[in-house]
C-alpha cells in the first residue's frame, strides 16, 4: 500500500505543534512540496520564525534533522513522478507468471508480496490481495466532508457540470458522466479541440463545477484548468492519488485513491470504487427528481429506437 504522504503526517500532526511550528508547517503545505527543499534560513524567515523552529518541527514529525526530512521528501517525489516503465524494471517484471507477482507502491511491498505468494495461482491471489486492500483503504481514508461535499456539488442542479481526464482516466471522466447524464441536466465533456476547449474554459463562471481526474505522471493542463476556474469563481472537484496533483491548491474538493496494481501500471479500480459511490450518493440526494429522470431517460431512448 502506499504510505501516507509528507503533506499528510503534516496535516495530522497540527494539533501537536506550537504555534511557531504550526507556522512552518502551513508554509511547508503551501507551498508544498517545493517548499520542502528550501534551506533551513529561508524555510525559517517565510515562516517568520527562527531556525531551531524549523528543526523542532521536522524533530516533532520524527525525523533525525532538516537533511533526513529532505530525503524522505525527494524519495516520496521519486514514487510520485513514477512511470510504468520505471516501476517495470524496478520491479523486474518480463519473467514467469510466478515471478510477476506485482507491484505496490514501494520496492519493500514488492518484496514482501513476492514472499507471501505461492506458485500457484501467485497473480490471482496476489491481485485479490491488492485489489481488495487498495479499495478498502481508499473508501476508508477518503474525507467525509469532501466526498459530501463533491455529492452536494455534482447533485446541485443550478450548477454546469464539466469533466475532464488523462491519458488513461478520460475513460473515467466518461464513465461518470454518462452516469450524470442519465440523473440531471447541464452535464459535459470538455472538448479536444482548442478552438472549442478555449470556448468552454472561457465561458466558465461561478455556476461551473469542473471535475478532473489526474494522475502521476500529472498533465500541467490540469493545474491550468484548475487555476482558471477558481479565477472564475468556479468550484474544482479533483480525482487523483495519494500523492496528490499539483492542482490540488486550486480543488474545492480533493479525493485521493490508492494506485496499488499487480502490474507497473498504476490501477484505477479504486477510483471506480469512489466513482460508484458518488454516483449512489448523487441519487440519494436528487431522491424522486433523479428516479423521473432517468424513466424520462428510459422513454426518449425507446421511441427513438435507442434501446
Amino acid at each position: 500500500m502506499a504510505s501516507p504522504t509528507l503533506a499528510d503526517d503534516i496535516r495530522q500532526n497540527l494539533g501537536e505543534l506550537s504555534p511557531a511550528e504550526r507556522k512552518v508547517a502551513r508554509v511547508l503545505l503551501a507551498g508544498y512540496p517545493a517548499a520542502g527543499f528550501e534551506t533551513i534560513a529561508v524555510l525559517a524567515e517565510r515562516a517568520s520564525v527562527s531556525a531551531p523552529t524549523v528543526i523542532r518541527f521536522v524533530n516533532r514529525l520524527g525525523y533525525q534533522g532538516f537533511p533526513d526530512f529532505q530525503a524522505a521528501l525527494r524519495s516520496e517525489l521519486d514514487a510520485r513522478n513514477a512511470s510504468p516503465l520505471s516501476l517495470y524494471e524496478t520491479a523486474r517484471f518480463g519473467g514467469s507468471a510466478t515471478e510477476q507477482v506485482g507491484k505496490t507502491a514501494t520496492t519493500e511491498d514488492i518484496t514482501r508480496s513476492r514472499k507471501s505468494v505461492g506458485p500457484d495461482s501467485a497473480l490471482l491471489r496476489h491481485g485479490s490481495q491488492v485489489f481488495t486492500g487498495a479499495v478498502t483503504a481508499t473508501l476508508a481514508e477518503l474525507p467525509p466532508h469532501d466526498f459530501e461535499h463533491a455529492v452536494r456539488l455534482m447533485s446541485d442542479r443550478k450548477r454546469r457540470i464539466t469533466l475532464a481526464g488523462g491519458r488513461f482516466t478520460h475513460l473515467l471522466a466518461q464513465y461518470l458522466g454518462l452516469h450524470l447524464m442519465q440523473l440531471r441536466d447541464d452535464v459535459r465533456f470538455l472538448p479536444d479541440r482548442a478552438v472549442e476547449r478555449t470556448a468552454v474554459l472561457a465561458a466558465l463562471t461561478r455556476r461551473d463545477v469542473l471535475v478532473i481526474f489526474d494522475y502521476r505522471r500529472y498533465e500541467s493542463d490540469k493545474t491550468t484548468m484548475s487555476a482558471l476556474v477558481k479565477e472564475q469563481g468556479g468550484k474544482v472537484v479533483l480525482f487523483t492519488d495519494t500523492w496528490l496533483s499539483p492542482a490540488a491548491p486550486h480543488a474545492e474538493v480533493v479525493l485521493p485513491s490508492r494506485v496499488t496494481a499487480p502490474s507497473p501500471y498504476d490501477s484505477l479500480v479504486p477510483t471506480l470504487a469512489v466513482l460508484e459511490t458518488v454516483v449512489a450518493g448523487v441519487i440519494t440526494a436528487l431522491g424522486d427528481d433523479a428516479r423521473s429522470r432517468m424513466q424520462h431517460g428510459e422513454d426518449i431512448a425507446r421511441r427513438a429506437g435507442l434501446y
